[in-house]
């Protein structure tokens, strides 16, 4: 069967889109690029935000307008895990619905290979324990630079903005062998960065007991797949901030393959609005938390995440995490407006905030992380950073002079969220090469090629 899949949401998403893909290989079915081909179209969605929702909504639909004789058209993970109901009202040109870590029963829906008998076909289906199939089967998509390594699902956080706990479930965490495993795997097709991500990277092995178990994992991978062999960077995302460990710290310093870069989504800086939102709210344990990390790598890159217009977030609230911005010098900001998740304590809350000033906030604080970022950037300026290439050309946009370009990310830049290195020259996609930063602009570096 040929199929085509979409992939919607976070990393999360992607790593579980491979696996999806993974097992169809498996089963001796044919990619395609173009939907219109295909005999099966898997739609992966995301249902975290209201954004979110109306993005698979809109590309379900799409899909379903174009739907031809024959197809199947299948929908698979957060969405359909909480709105499968009213997806199965609403769209019936939807063949199947799947919640999340569905993946081998969507494998079962596309049928076994040609000869063999097939099976049950069913409209809705969910795992049941929602325990993730962390195991990846041999089969693989093509090789990339960087992969993305899903270390557990699940979140026991009791934020009071979230649905990720009512979408997929408490903490699981994925066995350290598995992971050993598809990481050898990885290294061995050939990818150059492992990209670690949880819904609480930090809660790694907290389902089974252990305190800190991160670290651990850390040291067992990087051992697994030693820099001596080709051992790829390894890269954290989604870290907790009440579960960075002074361990952590030490740990991620004394690796080499580990990159000096962490991803803190603090959500606020206000003491009051975190709180409110059920978050870490010591401010001074959070400095505490930062100047510990930049104790120990003082070359780590930081990015973090704030939600703005938090229910009954003041002017003076706001201009705190303003504050905190300016005085923590984060690499990389990320925003989002907040959005009332239905269902959730902060969406019943009082003082809803209004959207124009929601919006006008968010333009202030990236206005802000803006100049924060630029003057991290320019410290760069005339040094050199090894960058790993990922594709031949960037836009003509960023082009500062009609040369060829290339583009790539440095161990400051997570893929699809942080910025790029670019530079002139023909370097191939997947190579390491070095790079002297020429130009700092907010988000990129240009530089040129270093000769060996």
């Amino acid at each position: 069967m040929r199929y085509h899949l979409v992939t919607l949401g976070c990393p999360k998403n992607v790593a579980d889109s491979d696996k999806l893909e993974a097992l169809l290989r498996e089963g001796h079915h044919e990619p395609i690029d173009r939907p219109a081909r295909a005999d099966l179209i898997v739609v992966n969605t995301c249902g975290f935000l209201e954004a979110a929702r109306e993005e698979s909504i809109d590309a379900i639909l799409r899909l379903a307008l174009r739907k031809r004789p024959g197809q199947k058209l299948v929908v698979a993970g957060c969405l359909s895990q909480i709105y499968a109901r009213q997806l199965q009202e609403e769209m019936p040109e939807v063949d199947a619905l799947f919640g999340v870590e569905a993946w081998e029963q969507v494998t079962a829906l596309a049928g076994p290979p040609a000869g063999r008998a097939g099976t049950a076909r069913p409209r809705y289906a969910s795992q049941s324990d929602r325990q993730a199939p962390f195991d990846t089967p041999e089969a693989s998509r093509s090789p990339r630079p960087s992969a993305y390594l899903k270390i557990s699902d699940g979140c026991n956080a009791p934020c009071a903005f979230c649905i990720i706990p009512r979408i997929k479930g408490r903490l699981h965490s994925a066995e350290p062998e598995a992971l050993i495993a598809e990481a050898r795997r990885l290294a061995a097709q050939g990818v150059q960065e492992l990209v670690l991500v949880a819904q609480d990277s930090t809660a790694y092995g907290r389902d089974r007991g252990q305190r800190d178990g991160l670290p651990e994992l850390l040291e067992r991978l990087a051992e697994a797949v030693p820099p001596a062999d080709g051992g790829p960077w390894m890269r954290v995302m989604y870290a907790y901030p009440g579960h960075v460990s002074a361990r952590l710290a030490r740990t991620m310093a004394s690796l080499p393959q580990v990159s000096h870069y962490l991803d803190i989504p603090l959500q606020h800086a206000s003491a009051a609005v975190l709180r409110r939102m059920r978050r870490p709210s010591n401010s001074d344990r959070l400095r505490q938390m930062f100047a510990r990390l930049r104790s120990a790598m003082p070359d780590i890159a930081l990015r973090t995440t704030f939600i703005v217009g938090y229910p009954g977030e003041t002017e003076a609230e706001f201009e705190e995490m303003l504050d905190f911005v300016r005085e923590m010098r984060f690499d990389h900001v990320g925003a989002f407006v907040y959005s009332p998740e239905p269902g959730t304590p902060a969406a019943r809350a009082p003082e809803q905030v209004p959207q124009a000033v929601k919006r006008r906030r968010y333009r202030r604080l990236m206005r802000v992380a803006q100049e924060v970022s630029l003057a991290r950037n320019q410290e760069w300026m005339g040094r050199e950073l090894t960058v790993l290439v990922e594709s031949e050309a960037a836009s003509a946009g960023r082009r500062p002079r009609g040369d060829e370009v290339f583009a790539g990310r440095s161990y400051r830049d997570a893929p699809e969220v942080d910025g790029l290195v670019l530079g002139t020259g023909r370097p191939l996609p997947g190579s390491l090469v070095r790079v002297r930063v020429e130009q700092a602009l907010p988000y990129d570096l240009w530089g040129s090629l270093v000769s060996s």
